[in-house]
């Protein structure tokens, strides 16, 4: 349990002549969120098989999703990660957050002037019945910036003096944070924009998002205040949007600063005091060196993406090489995180297979974006990113779809499946252009959302030679099968050399075994597009098939033999 001196010290180093009133008043509110939704495992995460969805696009609103809760538990997932649900405009697909302590009506089935009471009732049942089946609930809230129609933004522009002006960042030029990058090159010219009035506000996404200001202790109170509302609805955590660029000081980038740091140790310090286990997830774009930062000592963020990972894991399939993975993983790159702590894995998500610059290097960038942006409208950010999907990318190539899950599967830290991906759902091109309309900006990261078809997937899924179907049954075969050892969320990770009969180690063979308190497993994938015959490194165990594909052993020779982008899971005895 964390203790109220930890919170004023955060307070002090934050506000250092503020003075204690507004944190008093604060902590004594939070008594009304006294939850009895507490979580007994505080550290789940680590067990966890992450789908993420847009409710809206997934099946239309949370009854639909609600009826869909049969279908997720026989995937096999364990958790949801629901994207942006919170009021908002939708120009970036609720991102732009109008209300915080709002679902959008439509997800509700609700008018637009709903009451609370009626939110926490919809919204809690649909969080009793998913927490029946074992699936937790996390959800995207952004908390660098707000939609331009947001209450306080609202107020903040009638005038200098209004008491909420000082909840975003004002100037009457450009000039000032000059040093920040433009995160959105291609698509926005200027981290400012006008109110038209010879004012300007701060932004580092859209020019409809304007920056919040955390030097305001309110803004830190208030956003506060929204997180604890939703862990005492029984939110099992949430994904923080954009965490690097919170605290923002002049001649820097604006990026990682210390206090930064600081105000999500806040977040972290009152979620705990109020109700120990609730994920506070970083997104956080950056070299693992600098994201481990946003863990802490384990008092920051639970949990991570691990963004280079995602790229090295196409860039090892296109070249049939282990080198890009192992490279990423070795601890030049990847440092230790706490123990309370985990790595989020993924192949895709709601963005673009991101190639920044910030964790690719111009040569990985160059050579993955040759491989896989097969069509122009795929390029996002003039060759920064990849807007398509799994299916698009892999060639609809069932093999490489197969091979893409087991690496992500079994490597260190939790997977995250995007919906639709389980069954090789295509871009969606009448999706993307839908969305151009409505929101007024060519973003190319459309493509990979759309909603799905049910009724066209039950005919497809009843099918066994439909790909969609063929996806299926091996997406949810290997996902089941994970969720039942927990040496893959919670294992070591070692990398193990492989050979040939004629003894030459095999670079496109990605071999590794994965080990927590007594369990092992062994883990073989093919990254080439030939057959391979390799020599059974554990001939002293005895080897359990726990999942395959493309493989077979040869009793005779002891062989493990893998056709082009096979792979074995191993249980160890």
């Amino acid at each position: 349990m964390v203790k109220k001196e930890s919170l004023y010290c955060l307070w002090q180093e934050l506000y250092p002549s503020v003075g204690f009133n507004k944190l008093d008043e604060f902590l004594s509110s939070t008594e009304k969120y006294d939850s009895n939704n507490r979580n007994e495992i505080h550290d789940w995460y680590k067990d966890a098989v992450i789908y993420s969805l847009y409710v809206d696009l997934f099946n239309k609103d949370f009854s639909g999703l609600t009826q869909k809760l049969d279908y997720l538990e026989d995937l096999g997932i364990n958790c949801l990660w629901l994207l942006p649900i919170l009021d908002s405009p939708m120009r970036d697909a609720g991102f732009d957050i109008r209300n915080y302590d709002r679902i959008r009506a439509g997800l509700l089935g609700l008018p637009r002037n709903f009451e609370k009471t009626e939110q926490e009732n919809l919204f809690g049942d649909f969080l009793q019945k998913a927490h029946r089946r074992g699936i937790r609930v996390i959800f995207d809230i952004a908390i660098n910036h707000t939609s331009n129609e947001h209450p306080w933004f609202v107020e903040a522009k009638k005038s200098e003096d209004n008491p909420y002006r000082d909840f975003y960042i004002w100037s009457k030029n450009t000039y000032l944070y000059g040093d920040a990058r433009l995160l959105f090159k291609g698509i926005e010219n200027s981290n400012w924009e006008t109110t038209g009035d010879g004012w300007y506000f701060f932004h580092r996404f859209f020019s409809f998002q304007p920056d919040l200001n955390y030097k305001n202790p309110q803004v830190l109170i208030n956003m506060a205040d929204n997180l604890l509302y939703w862990q005492s609805i029984g939110i099992d955590g949430f994904r923080a949007d954009a965490i690097p660029y919170l605290w923002k000081e002049k001649g820097t980038s604006c990026e990682n600063r210390s206090k930064t740091h600081t105000i999500v140790k806040f977040f972290r310090a009152i979620l705990d005091y109020v109700n120990p286990g609730t994920l506070l997830l970083a997104e956080a774009c950056q070299k693992p060196k600098e994201v481990v930062k946003y863990m802490g000592n384990g008092d920051e963020c639970h949990a991570a993406y691990h963004f280079p990972l995602m790229p090295m894991m196409f860039k090892s399939i296109a070249m049939g090489s282990s080198q890009p993975i192992k490279h990423t993983l070795s601890p030049q790159v990847t440092p230790e995180i706490p123990l309370n702590s985990q790595w989020l894995t993924f192949l895709r998500v709601h963005d673009e297979l991101s190639l920044e610059l910030v964790y690719v290097s111009e040569a990985d960038r160059k050579y993955i974006h040759e491989n896989y942006c097969l069509k122009p409208e795929w390029d996002f950010r003039i060759g920064e990113g990849i807007s398509a999907r799994l299916s698009e990318l892999m060639q609809h190539d069932a093999r490489k779809i197969g091979l893409a899950y087991s690496l992500m599967l079994t490597l260190t830290g939790s997977p995250v499946v995007y919906y639709g991906d389980e069954f090789g759902k295509p871009n969606d091109e009448a999706y993307y252009r839908e969305q151009i309309k409505l929101t007024g900006k060519d973003d190319t990261r459309f493509l990979v959302r759309g909603r799905i078809d049910w009724k066209q997937l039950e005919v497809d899924l009843k099918n066994p030679e439909n790909f969609h179907s063929q996806i299926f049954q091996l997406i949810r075969s290997l996902l089941n099968t994970r969720k039942k050892y927990p040496a893959f969320g919670r294992g070591t990770t070692d990398f193990v050399d492989i050979s040939n009969f004629n003894n030459q180690i095999q670079d496109g063979a990605l071999a590794f075994t994965r080990t927590y308190q007594g369990e092992t497993l062994f883990v073989v994938n093919n990254l080439t597009d030939n057959c391979i015959s390799l020599k059974n490194p554990f001939t002293e165990h005895h080897l359990f098939v726990i999942n395959l594909k493309g493989f077979a052993y040869n009793k005779e020779s002891w062989a493990f033999e893998l056709k082009p982008y096979g792979f074995v899971w191993f249980a160890l005895a």
